[in-house]
């Protein structure tokens, strides 16, 4: 992880801890083309963890962390990823493995990260 991709990381974090309450506690980002790949770790609270030991749980916590926080960056646009990075984002990719705590998010920007990044 290069110095823009740990920053990447950071604003990451930030954002979802402004929005969510919690971000995750490892982030790690990938330029890849057009896409900022983010892989993190430790994305449940106490609660959730707990919520996820029932099979109702962890469905409810499955939707909640991918479709809500697809909606929450639909709602919130992430300005101040577009200002760092110099450039417009497009969408949004997002899973997690509940069991796991693992979780990857996927940021499509409208243009070449990696080219413009991993000099």
């Amino acid at each position: 992880m290069n110095k823009y991709e740990a920053e990447f990381s950071n604003i990451v974090r930030s954002f979802r801890k402004k929005h969510m309450g919690k971000g995750p506690s490892k982030i790690t980002t990938t330029f890849c083309k057009n896409w900022a790949i983010c892989e993190m770790e430790g994305n449940l609270s106490p609660v959730e963890k707990f919520m996820a030991s029932a099979i109702e749980g962890k469905q409810a916590l499955r939707s909640a962390r991918t479709e809500m926080v697809k909606d929450m960056y639909r709602k919130h646009p992430p300005t101040e990823m577009e200002e760092f990075l110099g450039c417009k984002f497009k969408e949004l990719f997002v899973d997690i493995d509940i069991d796991r705590d693992f979780g990857m998010s996927i940021f499509v920007f409208d243009e070449d990260l990696q080219a413009k990044f991993n000099k």
